[in-house]
């Protein structure tokens, strides 16, 4: 087991201390919890894959389409005469 200095803002200070009154552990055991924590987190974004991300997005059918590909040539007639009248 080794020993670490970590220097803390005020903010981080008062985060730990909240923390030790609520759940009653020690600064170290904290510290530990965090760490695990974060690399659970850690290693969940690192296992992400472009289309993972994508699925999350919920864009709905069709994305950001205003029209379905088959129909895009007569749909851009209409979205430009659409953007003309304002």
């Amino acid at each position: 087991m080794s020993t670490r200095t970590v220097r803390l803002d005020g903010e981080a200070e008062k985060t730990l201390e909240r923390l030790r009154n609520l759940t009653g552990l020690s600064i170290s055991e904290v510290l530990k919890e965090g760490l695990s924590i974060y690399e659970k987190h850690a290693l969940q974004q690192a296992n992400r894959t472009p289309y993972s991300i994508y699925r999350e997005l919920d864009l709905g059918e069709g994305g950001y389409a205003v029209a379905p590909a088959r129909a895009a040539k007569s749909a851009i007639g209409d979205i430009i005469r659409r953007k003309h009248k304002r």
